[in-house]
């Protein structure tokens, strides 16, 4: 039988349940990757599962978000980071080589290979034929230490591309335009498989670009074929004995398929306050900018930052524009600065910024009050940034860099000067001083102050009795509900971290829970349509778990919160009938009884609204395994059960 690449690579890793759209499966892992800011956590639960070393085919651990160590908490856990890096035999990557994934992608990634990693950018791994998925930190040390990962077997899209992109016209438009197409919502269990003649003129960086960016979709993940692009980009890095020959089979059936013509694709932006308001960017023609941010895991390879200087070669920036520039990573920068293009962004007014993800994710360079910003980065969520009343754009690093020049929206494709035709690099400078391997069992782990321990949960008790204790609306990410920025330092500790949950939506949320919580009384969060969108932080979960949220009631999930939910003990359930969600209203006292039988012999459970005197039905869709997680309180008190 035909099949599709993402058919044949999870095939190759199956080790439990049938392959069909909806079942729940399991999968082996080769990879696995985490970052600073959801690491410590991760590992300090790798640490609760006593095993000696890493069983993966390789694991990394990188240092790319919390890089601005302001206070001793972020370096902190950079060196408790290393020092579990030699105690179990990770690959460590230190603060300025970059950011993961486009680390991973230069010098780890594996086409047919499986890629589990603590951060929802994992996908990017697909620009080459990796099936890469993001997924929360207690997953990805579950993996790290031999287990599977558990996921839905998702639907197949066949993205057919055609044609070739015009000049001013990058792979960020491409993404933007299948985003204004399918939006953020509705894609959950699916993977978009790109193929097709427009494929093949697409740089692995370009391909990156829009498996990163496919996360914005809700989409398990997106990848590429390995083809003869994929084999020059791994041979220019030195690591061409990886590469093999991987794609769908000619005759392969998809759940559906979306056409591009790459040659009909435009400029296109991203307004606030999500990355699907997606219009073309002559229609904000002349909207002034006041910031422009150019890099993050989405766009910041050699080939965006050298065709960036080779639009502002010669020329400065507008005079009311702050003007940033981030490389993904060292290789990028050594390579922007050995052949002049860095030189070109300094004499034309940049600031340049570390390796790091750092504007994307609000660490420093948050624009002013009210500010228009311009970035490349992947997700404009309102305060995301840093400044709650700023106006992201998300754009392509050509629409930026004429912004930046011009102090003002223009179509690119209008800026009167000749397209920059950059190259990927037949050789990139390889330079992997900042990485380290060194597996020494008997090394101490070094813990600061700051680092605290996992916390445990109880198990689900058979009747509940709760509050609805916030009421929250659609699109709610896992920005709202716990933030990043500054707050991010507290990662490694839940006590205090817990102390900034919804802090953004209703800052009076974390005394109330607590308080619930101290009078032996549950919470529940009642949300609408896509609860849980963005990042993967597992912290979204933990933090609520901490201070006694058992339930979220929500119109739909997206994937990897939802598993997060599950794996700290806190049940996910949808309404029935989504007008249910109009009636509940913060500070109804709810209850649901006979939890236990009811969760193993019917997909919906009655809900008591004990306030207003009425009843209604919330549905689940949990495996068996599954609910017995969260009956157990969580997986680690699953797992300890298991053992």
């Amino acid at each position: 039988m035909a099949k599709t690449l993402t058919e044949k690579i999870l095939g190759a890793h199956l080790l439990e349940g049938e392959p069909r759209p909806g079942e729940q499966v399991a999968i082996k892992i080769d990879q696995t990757l985490t970052q600073d800011a959801t690491g410590t956590m991760a590992y300090l639960q790798l640490e609760a599962m006593a095993v000696p070393e890493v069983k993966t085919e390789l694991s990394v651990s990188y240092v790319d978000h919390n890089t601005l160590q302001m206070g001793f908490e972020n370096a902190d856990d950079h060196r408790y980071l290393q020092s579990i890096a030699e105690k179990y035999g990770l690959y460590f990557s230190r603060a300025g080589n970059g950011i993961c994934h486009q680390v991973h992608l230069e010098r780890f990634g594996v086409p047919g290979k499986t890629l589990l990693g603590s951060d929802s950018h994992t996908p990017t791994g697909g620009g080459f034929g990796m099936i890469s998925i993001g997924a929360g930190g207690l997953d990805v040390a579950v993996a790290m230490t031999g287990g599977p990962f558990w996921l839905t077997y998702p639907r197949v899209v066949g993205v057919k591309l055609t044609g070739e992109l015009n000049d001013w016209v990058a792979a960020k438009d491409v993404i933007l335009t299948l985003l204004k197409m399918l939006t953020t919502k509705g894609n959950v269990g699916t993977v978009m498989e790109y193929f097709g003649p427009g494929a093949e003129t697409l740089s692995v960086p370009e391909r990156a670009t829009i498996t990163n960016m496919g996360a914005e979709l809700g989409v398990t993940t997106s990848v590429f074929p390995s083809d003869r692009v994929a084999k020059a980009f791994l041979e220019a890095q030195g690591r061409g004995d990886v590469w093999q020959e991987l794609a769908a089979d000619a005759d392969a059936e998809y759940d559906r398929v979306v056409e591009i013509d790459l040659s009909a694709v435009e400029p296109m932006v991203a307004q606030p306050h999500s990355p699907d308001n997606v219009v073309p960017v002559r229609e904000i023609a002349g909207l002034k900018v006041d910031q422009v941010c150019i890099g993050s895991c989405t766009n910041s390879s050699y080939k965006d930052l050298a065709t960036v200087a080779g639009i502002l070669d010669a020329k400065a920036i507008a005079p009311n524009v702050s003007f940033v520039v981030a490389p993904g990573s060292k290789q990028v920068l050594r390579m922007i600065a050995d052949d002049g293009h860095l030189a070109k962004l300094v004499a034309a007014g940049a600031r340049v910024a570390e390796a790091a993800c750092g504007f994307c994710i609000g660490m420093g360079h948050a624009p002013a009050s009210e500010a228009v910003s311009v970035r490349t980065s992947n997700r404009n969520f309102k305060g995301r940034s840093g400044t709650m009343s700023a106006l992201v754009y998300l754009t392509s690093p050509e629409t930026a860099a004429v912004a930046a020049w011009k102090g003002e929206f223009l179509d690119p494709r209008d800026a009167g000067i000749p397209y920059p035709r950059v190259a990927v690099p037949a050789t990139f400078t390889v330079d992997d001083d900042l990485i380290s391997h060194v597996h020494d069992p008997d090394a101490e782990i070094v813990r600061g102050p700051n680092i605290g321990e996992p916390p445990t949960n109880v198990p689900l008790p058979d009747e509940l009795e709760a509050e609805v204790t916030l009421k929250v609306g659609d699109k709610i990410t896992t920005d709202h509900i716990m933030p990043a920025g500054p707050r991010l330092k507290y990662r490694s500790n839940v006590e205090a971290y817990s102390q900034f949950v919804f802090e953004g939506v209703d800052a009076t949320f974390a005394a109330r829970a607590k308080e619930n919580a101290a009078q032996g009384l549950h919470n529940v969060v009642v949300a609408g349509e896509s609860y849980g969108q963005g990042s993967s932080r597992e912290h979204a979960a933990l933090c609520p778990m901490y201070l006694g949220v058992k339930t979220v009631l929500a119109k739909s999930f997206e994937r990897i919160h939802a598993a997060n939910l599950v794996n700290f003990g806190i049940l996910p359930l949808t309404f029935r009938d989504a007008g249910d969600y109009e009636k509940l209203e913060a500070g109804d006292r709810l209850k649901l009884e006979n939890l236990h039988q009811k969760l193993r012999s019917e997909k919906r459970l009655t809900v008591k609204n004990e306030t207003k005197g009425y009843s209604l039905e919330a549905a689940h869709n949990l495996s068996e395994r599954q609910i017995a997680i969260v009956k157990a309180g969580g997986l680690l008190n699953y797992q300890r059960s298991q053992s």
